[in-house]
This record gives C-alpha cells, structure tokens and sequence, in this order.
C-alpha cells in the first residue's frame, strides 16, 4: 500500500514527532474505506472525508500552493508522454524548500478563517434575500 511506504516516511521526516493534521481530497482511491481506516488508524489529527468540505482548494495547501509551483516548474517545456510529464513534477517535487512548504501549511488557520467569514456572509446574504422578501 502506498500509504504504508511513503505517506507514513513523509509525515515522519517532514514533521517530526510533532502532532499535524492529515487532510486530503476527494478522489476515489482517498475516499475508500480501506484507506480512510488505514489513515484513522496511523494519523490522530486525520480529518475524514464526512467532516471535510467537499471542492475546497482554498483549504488545501497542495492546491493553494503547491500545485501552481510545480506546474510552473515542470511545464516550462512540453511533455510527449505523461510518464514525462510524472517524472518532471516528481523531480520539481524535491527541489520545493521545505522552507516554501511550511509556509503553505502555516497559512492554513488564517484561510480557514476567512473561508468560514466568507461563507457566513454568504448564508447572511441569502437569509437577507430570502426572509425579507417574506415580509
């Protein structure tokens, strides 16, 4: 299992003994139930994937981060094959300062604050339109 030879190393080498929480997204092979118990099981902080927001990129540091760092890297020339394409990100993956890394994870809580102020304002906004229209 790929979780068991590599996530397991990189939250060791990556943070020590030191508590962190282990979020991922919504694919298929993340959401099984195999693998939701083997993350359960191995990380205490995993968030599963009932309690997570679903189509969240502003609350994933992979997807607020990192992704725009390897594509820009690894996609400087064009690809002929996507094992290509696999080997570059993986090569443009080491190279990212775990300095570049941590900054990413860091700024988490403030964007989890400022998705939760946002999506109050929304819901304030259609009560507004929705309740006063009643009236």
């Amino acid at each position: 299992m790929v979780l068991e030879l590599v996530l397991k190393n990189i939250g060791r080498d990556m943070f020590g003994g030191t508590s962190f929480v282990f979020q991922q997204d919504g694919a298929p092979a993340h959401t099984s139930n195999v693998t939701q118990s083997w993350l359960h099981d191995n990380f205490p902080g995993f968030i599963t994937k009932e309690e997570w927001p679903p189509y969240s990129p502003d609350l994933n540091p992979m997807d607020y981060s990192v992704w725009s760092i390897l594509e820009t890297k690894a996609c400087v020339n064009s690809h002929t094959s996507i094992k290509s394409l696999k080997r570059k990100l993986c090569q443009e993956w080491t190279k990212i300062p775990q300095k570049t890394l941590r900054a990413a994870i860091e700024a988490l809580p403030d964007r989890i604050t400022r998705v939760t102020q946002m999506r109050e304002a929304i819901l304030n906004k259609i009560r507004e339109i929705c309740f006063v229209s009643e009236s």
